[in-house]
């Protein structure tokens, strides 16, 4: 741990980027919303692209694949799990930490507690302590056999005696002799195969530890080289923050402008879209009104002209006619008695020839018409326009009203350099170049240590593997004696040779077979003594190391509260920082490197190098809250309709059309133009014709009834239609002269109502806005500092290569030598239990080959 330590000393100063809080990433205030005064979150500040922080690229591969070892790997350990099924005694090992960490004392252990974690302890090892035991008695019961094997043997026992009885199934016991022991001698061969394979495995992994170690050193110089630069990085990023901060102060116009008149859009234009269409209705119905009302009225002004001018003609005309007729019936001819009486009719009917209704005398409209022309002058139409336009010109008007910032400028960027120097000055107060450089210098020094070792270790493993190969060289030997003896037996066995006259060859295979008895007995004890002790260091080392490594149950062991000391609580914090209070963790750090995450974040380096109150003091000060706090914008003064059009409604709403008697024109209109219809008149005077006889008053009459038909046609009847005409827009004038005021009103009331929302509204946005804006800007170096705490948690020093050191000491310890180790025993082993099934194999099938002294001689 030594190099770790050195490693966390150099590389402390990366604290500076500061962590953020959780309470100043919501501290922005909640706005109210303008048309409802709900609460809303502010709109997000536009992401700032910072680059990426310079990577390191590491070479270190903490991976191991066994290939076709690993089946042999598997099956150690299920056999390991079946002798050792029970789960990792952590809080054994804990416990039994704890209570020795002042020294192993013999009385210690008489207390009741120790003796229960022995109690613990032996039954967590039952299984290894069971195999243990039978290999112990197998290397002291192994000896004795043999002693007594020999001396039974000396004595014509056992076999020892040079005389084979003649049997019935002599043939197949033979065979089946021959048949378990070639299958005795396959398994062994396969044991002897599978320890030779481990004990290859173990040298050929030993190049891969040297790669393991290059590259872990490699990455551990690319760290500490890449660290100054990505910390460079980070400092120099301050910039894009300054950059883009007086880029928006100096285009506050448009960039306020467009937020407010977008956020508008969003809460106060549909709120001002439902008042100025009400007013838009209300402009529009009036103006309807006021163009219906103007066309009536002149329709009546000059319908009242025309029947003026027409009934002043109509009665000459009819004047005329009347006293042209009354001529007519002063003829002589009227004196005639049978006409007379048809010519006084006619004559009292003279009088009916008049004008009826009276336009003389009716008012005219021009005073009214002239207060609606004056009305429609006023732009009302364009109201609604105007509303939104004041919306759209809002960057201008947001441009005006900060001149003052834009003037600022200079001050603020002067500012902002300040600052940039003061965390860039910081950053230079540790002399990280120089601290890494000393640190690229001792891995240097220590790569070249390890590296004179190599040829050490080479010399090692090449005795270590002589010594493996010596010792399978045992069982070969053996092996060698069985199989050139089931050779030389079966080759030189003759079915019709007596057991006193077998061949030389068969005698031979029966020799080879008890020399390989012989070895077998001098061998299977010192094989099982390297077994039972491989098995039980290396079976121990993979249950309690290598598989806690690997689930990490080991790093919880280590991480126990207060394991090394009743007052210390963390072990690694204490170790690293002397503060044993950090919440720091071995398999907390572990993991946080295993993600490839910063040292900064792994270590916890913020509990001893927080610069929140550094980045909080510098990176936004007061002077620079001043600055921004001095942005404000005001939609005061909006206003949709001029004073002198407001007057002119007001007016025209108090005067209007009001005052006109339409009763008078109703009654004049509703006479008639004439005292009597003059074409009733004319058909009388042509029905009178018709009784005169025929002459020259008959034509007369008949003439004057023609020239009252032209006068009825060529002026009767358009002054029946002016009159119609002014009948109709007298009605018309009379149904609107009472709503026309009261829609001017309610058009006066929509305005105000208008106003009044883009008066206060919408200025709740506009303040709104200004300030999320103020917010906006601030948020740029939130953004930078939060980037700086990111980029220090997860890409700048990424501590991969410390967690590519532990998994690359698992990979050389566990998977290189210890299932290599237990790979070894396990195939040895099994070739010394399988000794003993050859020893008795081997002497029941000597017997069948071995020449003997005596035999059974059967008589007849």
């Amino acid at each position: 741990m030594l190099w770790t330590r050195w490693l966390v000393l150099l590389l402390c100063w990366g604290a500076t980027g500061s962590e953020q809080q959780a309470d100043e990433r919501g501290a922005v205030p909640a706005e109210v919303r303008s048309d409802s005064r709900r609460e809303r979150s502010p709109p997000p500040v536009e992401p700032l692209d910072f680059g990426f922080v310079p990577a390191a690229v590491y070479d270190t591969h903490a991976y191991y694949e066994p290939g076709s070892m690993g089946i042999l790997f598997h099956m150690v350990h299920a056999f390991l799990y079946i002798i050792q099924p029970n789960p990792f005694p952590k809080d054994v090992i804990v416990k039994v930490i704890q209570q020795n960490m002042g020294g192993i004392k013999i009385e210690e252990w008489r207390k009741p507690e120790n003796v229960v974690l022995l109690l613990q302890w032996i039954q967590y090892e039952s299984g290894f302590l069971i195999c243990a035991t039978f290999g112990v008695v197998f290397v002291v019961l192994i000896p004795v056999i043999a002693m007594c094997f020999c001396m039974c043997r000396c004595c014509d026992n056992c076999g020892g005696e040079m005389h084979q009885r003649q049997r019935k199934n002599a043939d197949c016991h033979r065979g089946f002799y021959t048949a378990s022991l070639v299958a005795t001698t396959i398994f062994i061969i396969v044991g002897v195969l599978i320890a030779l394979a481990a004990n290859h495995n173990i040298s050929s992994q030993v190049k891969s530890t040297r790669r393991l170690i290059n590259t872990n050193m490699r990455d551990l110089k690319t760290f500490a080289n890449n660290t100054p630069a990505q910390v460079d990085y980070l400092t120099a990023q301050y910039t894009t923050a300054k950059n883009k901060v007086l880029s928006d102060l100096d285009n506050i116009g448009p960039l306020l402008g467009g937020r407010i008149h977008i956020q508008l859009e969003k809460s106060v234009i549909p709120s001002l879209d439902t008042a100025l269409r009400m007013a838009g209705a209300k402009v529009e119905s009036a103006i309807k009104a006021m163009r219906e009302t103007k066309e009536a009225l002149e329709n009546v002004s000059s319908s009242l002209e025309v029947l003026q001018d027409g009934v002043g003609k109509l009665q000459a005309s009819l004047s005329g006619e009347r006293a042209s007729l009354s001529n007519t019936l002063s003829d002589p001819a009227c004196t005639n008695g049978a006409v007379s009486h048809t010519c006084n009719t006619i004559r009292s009917t003279l009088s009916q020839l008049g004008i009826n209704a009276d336009f003389s005398k009716i008012p005219d409209v021009n005073h009214a018409l002239a207060n609606v022309n004056t009305v429609l002058k006023t732009d009302l139409s364009n109201i609604v326009q105007k509303g939104y336009a004041s919306f759209n010109d809002t960057p201008r008007l947001v441009k005006e009203q900060t001149k003052n910032i834009v003037a600022a400028l200079p001050r603020v960027k002067g500012m902002l350099d300040k600052i940039g120097a003061e965390i860039t000055g910081f950053s230079k107060m540790f002399p990280v170049e120089a601290s890494l450089a000393n640190f690229t210098i001792f891995l240097n020094e220590r790569h070249k240590a390890i590296e004179s070792y190599y040829p050490q270790i080479d010399q090692m493993d090449f005795y270590r593997w002589i010594a493996c190969v010596a010792v399978l060289c045992m069982v070969v030997l053996v092996m060698a004696f069985n199989i050139l003896g089931l050779l030389c037996g079966n080759c030189g066995y003759d079915k019709q040779a007596s057991p006193t006259t077998r061949g030389c060859l068969s005698n031979t295979g029966g020799n080879l077979l008890m020399a390989g008895v012989g070895f077998s007995f001098i061998f299977a004890w010192v094989l099982m003594v390297i077994v039972t002790t491989l098995f039980v260091v290396g079976g121990n080392v993979e249950k309690l190391i290598c598989e806690s490594l690997a689930n990490r149950q080991l790093f919880k062991i280590i991480d126990t509260p207060f394991l090394v000391h009743p007052e210390k609580r963390n072990f690694l914090p204490g170790m690293l920082f002397q503060n044993p209070n950090i919440d720091l963790t071995l398999g907390g750090m572990y993991r946080e490197c295993y993600d490839n995450n910063g040292l900064y974040h792994a270590l916890q380096l913020e509990t001893m190098f927080n610069i929140n109150s550094f980045l909080n003091r510098t990176v936004y000060n007061r002077d620079l809250a001043k600055v921004f706090d001095s942005v404000q914008v005001d939609l005061q003064g909006i206003t949709l309709l001029e004073q002198a059009g407001r007057d002119n409604l007001i007016n025209f709403a108090n005067s209007g059309i009001g005052q006109i008697d339409f009763q008078v024109y109703l009654t004049e209109v509703n006479k008639g133009v004439t005292l009597i219809d003059l074409l009733s008149f004319c058909s009388d005077l042509e029905g009178q014709a018709d009784q005169l006889p025929r002459g020259a008053l008959e034509n007369a009459l008949r003439g004057h009834a023609s020239s009252i038909r032209f006068i009825h046609r060529e002026q009767v009847v358009p002054l029946e239609q002016a009159m119609s005409t002014l009948h109709q827009s007298v009605k018309q004038l009379q149904k609107t002269s009472n709503d026309l005021p009261v829609k001017v009103t309610n058009v006066l009331s929509a305005i105000d109502a208008a106003e009044y929302l883009i008066a206060h509204n919408a200025s709740h946005v506009v303040k709104q806005e200004t300030k999320a804006y103020v917010q906006g800007l601030v948020g740029y170096f939130k953004q930078y500092t939060e980037w700086v705490k990111n980029s220090l948690t997860t890409e700048v020093a990424q501590c991969k290569p410390i967690s590519n050191i532990v998994d690359s000491m698992e990979i050389v310890g566990c998977s290189f030598i210890i299932d290599s180790l237990n790979t070894f025993w396990f195939g040895l082993g099994s070739c010394c239990i399988l000794l003993i099934p050859s020893i008795i194999f081997s002497v029941k099938l000597a017997k069948y080959y071995r020449r003997m002294d005596t035999e059974d001689v059967f008589e007849e």
